[in-house]
């Protein structure tokens, strides 16, 4: 190894603690300023419609299913969410869901890698707030929408368009300070 190559590869590690430090102090910053989200992981479909799907219904229940089509051209802003009976987080959004379909918010939903008796024995003894309801358990539709654990909801605006993503429950707290703004924003 000629003495360039051990230069470099001394330096190496502080090169890797620079990118780290820097890396580090943009999230002290993001937090100071108030914009620091630890949930907010990004998305690659943000600005674009989703990717093209065919999912089969739910047995059981008289939702029907849906595709990438039936996601294009709304009547207004709608969400499509992830979940699986299996999911403790998503007993725990599950009330924020009803009440938004209560409020004529059309929302979608996937069985994410869930035997459809364990989804219906769910939505039977919670309540089905879905107005489509697709099951994916493979699991191949929620890669290619960039999933990464359920619950997770994203946010379409009329055009079919996905505006907004959020990893993890619908809490109030989200639901009062993320999506109702959001809903109002893209309803015109």
């Amino acid at each position: 190894m000629s003495p360039a190559s051990r230069r470099a590869l001394l330096f190496a590690p502080f090169a890797v603690a620079a990118a780290g430090g820097v890396a580090f102090y943009g999230m002290l910053n993001d937090m100071r300023t108030g914009e620091y989200n630890p949930r907010g992981v990004p998305s690659a479909l943000i600005g674009r419609a989703p990717p093209d799907f065919t999912l089969p219904p739910l047995p059981g229940v008289d939702t029907p299913a849906f595709t990438s089509a039936d996601l294009r051209d709304l009547p207004g802003p709608a969400l499509v969410n992830f979940w699986a009976s299996w999911c403790v987080p998503c007993i725990i959004e599950h009330p924020q869901l009803m009440r938004l379909q209560r409020e004529g918010v059309p929302v979608f939903g996937i069985a994410y890698k869930d035997k459809p008796e364990d989804s219906l024995r769910f939505l039977r003894e919670r309540g089905n707030p879905y107005r489509r309801l697709s099951r994916d358990e493979p699991g191949r539709v929620a890669i290619d929408w960039g999933v990464y654990g359920v619950p997770e909801t994203y946010l379409l605006d009329r055009q079919g368009i996905i505006r907004w993503r959020y990893a993890g429950p619908i809490t109030q707290d989200v639901l009062d300070q993320d999506i109702r703004p959001l809903l109002r924003r893209f309803a015109a």
